[in-house]
């Protein structure tokens, strides 16, 4: 297991990059520390594989460096960088039973027989594959064979790090959620540094300690789940993580207030000047409807069972509110209040962080 460092990493598929534009990833500086669980999370050509094929040694980054603890691993091939790699879309041996797949990593390091038998039992134990050990892969289904390389991937201890790239695209629906406290048990058990990518937030929050949020080719945040929903460094990570996600507002900020088109509203703490596009940031769940408050039109109600999620405009900017079972919501004069404390500011796109926090 080992601490990965990125350092001045950047990388463009074009042989002579002339600016940001043309880089698929944008220069970055991260140490992701040794046993943790990370997520890459973020929409399709975000640079998620790219970042994850750099870590893998199947891409050399234009610049910057690549460690594995204190082992500079720019140059080094994927076999020497001592890792277990999942892909999207299973890679089994079909001529070989279930067992003998599993076991393949291991005997192909000369491990004991004694202990290789006892390793893949307690990974088929893990992946539910325990009664088919000894049928041949072929004629599986594809979810059964995803189920093979996800073992495969884990049964040996002694890697650096295992990399999943979006593992569960092929699995039955009803799976997934277990595979993934299957993978988060096993993490927690061994300590597998462990980086999953994923574009699906679900995944992502459930599985990682930490997500690493990329947009256009940049990590635009790393943190805990609750750090990405309370305070989003970036508007892409506001609008991505949650279901709506935050509630975008241009707004004018003065001191401990915003001003949308004249209305005031209490931010719950002071902010120096901005410069560039203000807006401020409320998630749909901390928007209340109110006697008093600011006039909004409800466009439509949508219930989903546990909560409805409201649809509105305030001031012609679209506006989303989540409301327990059993509010009324009026046809007509509604009026929102949103939770002072849990409003971010944003200048053109950033997070601007209070005065004195």
């Amino acid at each position: 297991m080992s601490r990965i460092t990125l350092s001045n990493l950047a990388h463009s598929y074009l042989p002579n990059p002339k600016g940001e534009a043309d880089f698929a990833l944008k220069e970055m500086d991260h140490v992701w520390e040794d046993g943790g669980a990370y997520a890459l999370l973020g929409a399709s050509g975000c640079g998620k594989t790219t970042l994850l094929n750099i870590i893998s040694g199947l891409v050399r980054p234009s610049q910057g460096r690549v460690l594995f603890g204190d082992r500079d691993v720019t140059d080094a091939e994927t076999t020497e960088r001592n890792i277990a790699q999942v892909f999207q879309f299973p890679v089994v041996y079909d001529t070989m039973t279930v067992r003998q797949n599993l076991a393949f990593p291991l005997r192909n390091r000369g491990m004991d027989a004694g202990y290789i038998a006892r390793r893949v039992d307690q990974i088929a134990a893990m992946i539910g594959m325990e009664a088919i050990l000894d049928r041949k892969a072929r004629g599986l289904t594809a979810d059964a064979k995803q189920k093979i390389s996800l073992g495969r991937g884990m049964v040996r201890e002694d890697v650096n790090a295992i990399l999943f790239d979006e593992p569960l695209t092929v699995i039955d629906p009803h799976m997934k959620w277990e595979l993934r406290t299957q993978l988060k048990s096993l993490h927690r058990e061994f300590g597998h540094t462990m980086i999953y990518v994923t574009h699906d937030q679900t995944e992502a929050l459930t599985f990682a300690d930490k997500v690493v949020v990329m947009h256009d080719g940049r990590v635009v945040q790393m943190g805990t789940p609750e750090e990405l929903f309370e305070t989003p460094a970036h508007t892409f990570v506001g609008y991505f993580i949650g279901s709506p996600g935050m509630n975008l507002l241009d707004a004018q900020v003065t001191g401990s207030e915003a001003h949308l088109q004249g209305v005031s509203v209490p931010l719950g703490a002071a902010y120096g000047p901005t410069t560039g596009r203000t807006q401020i940031g409320i998630r749909p769940e901390y928007v209340t409807l109110s006697d008093e408050g600011l006039p909004v039109t409800v466009k439509r109600v949508e219930d989903v069972g546990r909560h409805r999620i409201v649809r509105a405009e305030l001031q012609g900017q679209p506006l989303n509110a989540i409301l327990p079972e059993g509010v009324t919501v009026p046809a007509d004069g509604a009026r929102v209040t949103f939770a002072a404390g849990k409003i971010n500011v944003y200048a053109d796109d950033w997070r601007v962080a209070p005065m004195g926090g």
